[in-house]
């Protein structure tokens, strides 16, 4: 079997092959690419400020709903408040925890270029940058749960729930 026949791989590395970056049918193909490049995190113009409130804001927003409806309180006529507390405390956790990644080692992780972000954000991961960014994410969260309080609160919304239960 000479080389020119030698089947292509499906699988082949990204620079180094010793680094463990593959360039595979998933994460090369466009659709997949193009959906991980325009999460906030990898967006190309985006400021600081942005990144963290729309973050925070999804987060803070998809939260209240677990905490709400799968909540120990979830019976009771506190249920919509409680789950804006619980959702507002777990993102405060986050942010704390994206507090701690900020202070541990004290130098940040720069992600290299791979096949499914090309040019991954370097304003992000310096100090000063991701305080801004913990500062806005916790904001957006805090911010998304209310929106998502008022409209799971709001009386037309509710009674669409009773209608879709059945009651």
């Amino acid at each position: 079997m000479n080389e020119n026949s030698k089947p292509l791989s499906t699988v082949r590395p990204f620079q180094d092959p010793c680094a463990g970056d593959l360039i595979t049918p998933v994460n090369s193909n466009i659709a997949v690419r193009s959906i991980i490049n325009l999460l906030p995190m990898y967006r190309q113009g985006l400021s600081i400020k942005s990144r963290g409130l729309q973050l925070g804001s999804a987060f803070g927003f998809v939260l209240y709903g677990p905490f709400t409806v799968l909540g120990p309180m979830r019976n009771t006529e506190f249920s919509t408040t409680i789950g804006l507390f619980s959702t507002i405390g777990g993102v405060t956790i986050l942010t704390t925890l994206f507090f701690l990644y900020g202070q541990a080692g004290g130098k940040f992780y720069q992600p290299p270029a791979n096949p499914t972000v090309p040019n991954p954000p370097k304003e992000l991961f310096n100090s000063k940058s991701w305080t801004q960014f913990q500062t806005f994410f916790w904001l957006g969260g805090s911010l998304g749960a209310l929106v998502a309080w008022f409209i799971y609160s709001n009386e037309f919304i509710g009674k669409l729930y009773q209608v879709s239960l059945g009651g």
